[in-house]
């Protein structure tokens, strides 16, 4: 009995001991972004089954979570994501995470713009392909956003467009739009931060509609108000007003200044 009670007791000790020991990596990291003044994002989360599995599941049985999807009035630039879960008994893992970037550039609900990035998850990366983490497990990745101004309607009301690219740490454009990519036990309890800067200048968003001149830009009359394109083809002198997504009557783009030298 006491021989019972003495391997009850270490063994006991044993999975006590073994309970303390063990530690389980978190099943989520945490995405953030660092945006200007009136931007904000919209993550959608794609997973897909882990190798080995065989099951096969439809879109009711494997949602694709969104974080911000009610940007305009509950926006928080955190989002705690899932790496693994199980749906009707099949397991998935993080593939993608889709992030659609918003900016408003005057009050109506109507006045924004908006482009995309993305964060792929892969088991395996080559090296110089899988982001980083600092000894904080912290990552960050790096993007430029660009308005391209245009006019719309008989009136020639402005209206915007962002393009957004990627860029390295010191802010140099490189190919495509924002992106970063890891592997899946990369990611554990670590976070992943989106920094965005905003252009200092907008330029056109159609070539030869606009012409430089001191202080913004002149738009070209084209052949009359009705000319939606309104190309200038040569013609710096035939210019027309346009409509600030405020009201306003201008000539120049966007200081709405009266300056009459121009240079093509």
């Amino acid at each position: 009995m006491k021989r019972v009670i003495h391997s009850l007791i270490i063994g006991s000790c044993l999975a006590l001991v073994a309970g303390c020991s063990t530690t389980s990596k978190p099943n989520t990291f945490t995405f953030t972004a660092d945006l200007p003044t009136d931007f904000a994002y919209v993550a959608t989360v794609t997973y897909v089954p882990a190798p080995g599995q065989t099951c096969t599941l439809g879109k009711r049985d494997n949602l694709k979570p969104q974080f911000n999807r009610k940007w305009r009035t509950e926006y928080k630039p955190d989002a705690e994501i899932e790496i693994r879960r199980t749906r009707n008994g099949c397991e998935l893992v993080l593939y993608r995470v889709e992030l659609n970037i918003y900016a408003k550039y005057a009050k109506a609900t109507t006045d924004f713009g908006t482009d995309f990035g993305q964060i792929a998850v892969r088991h395996e990366l080559d090296e110089r392909d899988k982001g980083t983490f600092n000894s904080a497990g912290e990552s960050e990745f790096y993007g430029q956003c660009q308005w391209l101004f245009r006019t719309i309607g008989p009136n020639r009301y402005i209206t915007k467009i962002l393009d957004c690219k990627d860029t390295d740490a010191q802010g140099n454009v490189t190919k495509g739009r924002p992106f970063a990519a890891y592997t899946l036990d990369q990611l554990p309890g670590k976070t992943v931060k989106l920094k965005i800067k905003l252009a200092d200048e907008e330029r056109p968003a159609i070539g030869d509609t606009w012409v430089k001149v001191p202080g913004g830009w002149k738009r070209c009359m084209g052949d009359n108000f009705e000319d939606q394109y309104a190309f200038c083809y040569g013609n710096y002198k035939d210019f027309s007003t346009f409509k600030m997504p405020d009201g306003r009557s201008c000539s120049i783009y966007p200081g709405c200044t009266e300056n009459k030298e121009v240079t093509p």
